[in-house]
């Protein structure tokens, strides 16, 4: 296998990435990364505002990664992968949380159609959804009833980015892209 690392590095630094990760996610994982992410907008000497809505979002975005995610196709030999992939980056004005995992063809639909919801609603729209979900119990099979994205939308202010890129006729992956603007002081 033939990988040219500094074409990795360097299209990583043109998209200012501060941390990339790809493999198992778990709760120590999750822990870690957080810790990670609040050493480093210290150290970029972020607002405590921006960096509390930057680990908010951090939290529901990798929650959902940990809680939601297919498993991805087999290995050539081996078990299916429960794996997944996310990236933090900082623009001048924004944080993007990026974030991609395999899903069941069988259950694009349903997500597609949550999140158009959500990005078709106003804040106060979202708001009120929000109360709905809560008010109803409803819940997804994976026990979510959906609030993280909705949260996710409330918090940022912005629609969520996403697309599906189909893999075979049992999963496709699905990447989700969440920008977190900046306060301006």
């Amino acid at each position: 296998m033939s990988l040219d690392l500094f074409d990795f590095y360097d299209k990583m630094e043109r998209n200012n990435i501060l941390l990339s990760f790809k493999g198992d996610i778990t709760s120590d994982l999750l822990t870690s990364v957080l810790q990670i992410m609040e050493s480093k907008m210290d150290n970029l000497q972020e607002d405590n505002k921006t960096k509390k809505k930057v680990y908010n979002v951090l939290v529901e975005c990798l929650q959902n990664l940990y809680h939601h995610m297919d498993d991805a196709p087999p290995a050539a030999e081996g078990e299916p992968s429960r794996s997944a992939i996310f990236m933090i980056g900082r623009l001048s004005n924004a944080y993007n949380v990026i974030t991609g995992n395999y899903i069941l063809n069988e259950n694009i639909s349903g997500l597609k159609q949550r999140l158009d919801e959500v990005n078709a609603l106003d804040k106060e729209g979202l708001k009120e959804y929000y109360k709905q979900i809560l008010n109803n119990g409803e819940m997804s099979l994976k026990g979510g009833g959906g609030l993280g994205m909705v949260d996710i939308a409330r918090k940022t202010g912005q629609k969520l980015g996403y697309s599906f890129q189909p893999i075979n006729d049992k999963v496709s992956f699905f990447s989700l892209n969440i920008k977190v603007t900046l306060n301006s002081n």
